[in-house]
């Protein structure tokens, strides 16, 4: 026992040199001893964490809009906590905001809870730095008595709190028309001038697609020398921009401008992006850069709603495989088409017009042949809330997606020569459906485009009174 007793006394002395050494030594023993913790718990705690890379972020862009920006025209001030005048936009605290006054001049602000800017303000909003896509549309009197231009140009980039000015510049101007159009729109406008002995035409139109965009500082083409009474808008017109073309990032996990990743198409309006995860559920989204996408996404594509989907899923409840074929609806929220329970699983999707699926057996039936499925004559297209329609109640080793046999052209050719003769008795009676139509807006075109009555018109311009109605 006492050489067991002095055993332990030596184990404790080395131990308790050890430890003086160790924290005459703290900064190396500190790092060892980090260094030390991978290899002795690692292989029990495996990483979980994905390691991705990091896009460039901007502030401005990924900043939530949880201000409300409010004018108060008569005054001047502009803020987020006017709270009792005109409501503006949505906008975040770091946001600046463009204005631009009746004269012509512009600059932009810091976003703050009140400021002055000035009186006389013709419009407001958030500015984006480089949007090369919002343009402005601009009809401007130069000086008091001077011509009318007619412009397009877009902001891309300005000092803040610096004034610029859209016209020439000369006293006394002032802008008529102005309309911000965030796609490059461009409208039909109708400009009335002012009554003059033999000035014949009173009235006239102009497209703003028939104007180039320019730079802010042009002066713009000329309208009219002649005096205006006023100018309207006639019809709304479409962007001249075209579509944006937009890619998927998948290091990143965003959407870009700039060709990095996957093509997705070209958006414009009202066009949504569909996003399909990995646990079978699916949503759609606008295409701003600001979207954030979850971590296991599975497919990012263009939302099509005619597209149809072909799926193979697990169904937990009844234990076997199923198909099913669907159209997606738009949705802002996350929805499956797996159902309710959420240990059914996803095995493949497919986007393709007529798929076949293959379907190995395994287990006590392994030494069956495949099952080939033509997607398309298995099934029809239902909702996608549908359980489907079951693949078989063998034992499933794997299943996969062949190329398909047929194509789309070829199943269009087929049905076109069954109904030949369908296919005219359609044709004459589209014929007289669209005469109908036709008639139809042109009637409701003359109902619209009321006739003007110079005499009238001068008549409303000038205040007069008319006794007896032509």
């Amino acid at each position: 026992d006492s050489k067991k007793a002095d055993d332990t006394i030596i184990g404790i002395q080395k131990k308790i040199k050890e430890l003086e050494y160790n924290l005459k030594n703290l900064v190396e023993f500190t790092i060892f001893w980090f260094q030390n913790l991978k290899e002795k718990y690692g292989k029990n705690f495996p990483r979980k964490t994905e390691i991705r890379s990091f896009n460039t972020i901007e502030a401005t862009k990924v900043v939530v809009a949880n201000e409300k920006l409010y004018v108060n025209y008569e005054e001047g001030f502009i803020g987020t906590g006017l709270k009792k005048d005109e409501f503006v936009c949505n906008c975040s605290d770091i946001d600046d905001i463009i204005v631009f006054f009746k004269d012509g001049t512009y600059k932009i602000v810091k976003v703050d809870e009140k400021i002055f800017v000035g009186k006389n303000i013709l419009y407001l909003n958030v500015f984006k730095k480089n949007d090369k896509r919002t343009i402005y549309n601009a009809v401007y009197r130069s000086g008091k008595k001077g011509p009318f231009y007619i412009k397009r140009f877009a902001v891309t980039g300005i000092t803040r709190d610096k004034e610029y000015d859209l016209t020439k510049g000369e006293e006394g101007s002032r802008v008529f028309y102005f309309t911000a159009n965030p796609n490059g729109e461009a409208e039909v406008i109708r400009v009335t001038l002012k009554p003059k002995p033999r000035l014949r035409k009173l009235v006239f139109e102009k497209d703003f697609s028939d104007i180039a965009v320019r730079g802010r500082q042009a002066q713009g083409n000329i309208l009219t020398k002649k005096a205006v009474h006023r100018i309207t808008l006639k019809q709304k017109g479409g962007s001249t921009l075209g579509g944006r073309h937009v890619w998927f990032d998948w290091d990143v996990l965003r959407l870009n401008y700039d060709k990095r990743g996957d093509y997705l198409g070209e958006f414009s309006g009202e066009d949504l992006v569909l996003v399909i995860t990995t646990n079978g559920e699916y949503r759609t989204t606008d295409f701003d850069l600001s979207n954030h996408f979850e971590s296991n996404v599975l497919a990012v594509k263009k939302y099509n709603p005619d597209k149809v989907w072909t799926v193979v899923y697990y169904n937990a409840d009844q234990k076997y495989y199923y198909l099913k074929r669907f159209q997606l609806e738009p949705s802002d929220n996350l929805l499956s088409f797996l159902g309710d329970n959420p240990d059914s699983k996803l095995v493949l999707i497919s986007g393709k017009t007529y798929p076949r699926i293959e379907v190995v057996f395994g287990g006590e039936d392994a030494s069956k042949e495949a099952l080939d499925v033509d997607a398309d004559e298995f099934i029809g297209v239902k909702g996608f809330k549908a359980k489907g329609k079951r693949l078989t109640t063998y034992e499933v080793e794997e299943i996969n997606e062949l190329e398909p046999i047929r194509s789309k052209s070829e199943k269009e050719t087929g049905k076109n020569e069954d109904s030949e003769s369908d296919k005219i008795e359609d044709t004459n009676d589209d014929s007289k459906s669209d005469k109908k139509t036709a008639d139809a807006n042109e009637e409701a075109s003359n109902k619209n485009e009321e006739k003007i009555n110079p005499k009238k018109l001068i008549d409303d311009i000038t205040g007069q009174m008319s006794l007896f109605d032509d």
